[in-house]
């Protein structure tokens, strides 16, 4: 009876903690520069694009997740081709892992970055993508050209050959 009791009380004590401290939310750690600025992002761009078959409509959302440690872009949302891409810091670096409507998962590591952009280059390390025969997404230039105007262009391996980029220009939805 007597550890009923307790079990009880401890239960009880646990509960209220977790409520008294279900609204705070846990500071974020300053993440590296790169990705200080991805976080410029948050919010929902629109723009055209040309991936072979003539221009279409393109709107992509980004969104700050787990403590604002992962910035999620979402492409083509609703659809069949609907892509999800997380980036985040690693080992003080800014990486990402691209979900591609391809069915892998090609991952990269920042190249280079200055005031006006962020390269990524593909990082075979961490994923099972052999480029010289997946096609897969293998790099991507994101140029900030000013703060509601973004131009990215992603760097293709179709059936081990790279393709030509084509630029999207997206601008701030406000």
């Amino acid at each position: 009876m007597k550890t009923k009791i307790i079990s009880g009380c401890t239960a009880l004590l646990l509960a209220i903690s977790l409520c008294l401290h279900a609204g705070e939310v846990p500071k974020p750690k300053p993440g590296s520069p790169e990705f200080e600025r991805m976080k410029t992002l948050v919010g929902t761009w629109s723009g055209k694009t040309d991936m072979g078959g003539g221009p279409v409509d393109m709107t992509v959302h980004y969104r700050l997740l787990a403590a604002g440690s992962v910035l999620e872009e979402r492409v083509f949302e609703g659809t069949p081709n609907e892509m999800v891409t997380m980036y985040y810091d690693k080992d003080g670096k800014l990486g990402l892992t691209h979900y591609c409507m391809l069915g892998n998962r090609p991952a990269m590591n920042v190249k280079a970055a200055d005031a006006n952009s962020i390269t990524f280059d593909f990082d075979g390390s961490c994923c099972s993508i052999d480029p010289k025969k997946e096609s897969h997404m293998h790099g991507m230039v994101i140029r900030f050209d000013n703060a509601d105007t973004i131009t990215s262009s992603c760097k293709a391996i179709m059936e081990g050959k790279e393709m030509p980029d084509h630029a999207t220009t997206l601008k701030r939805v406000k």
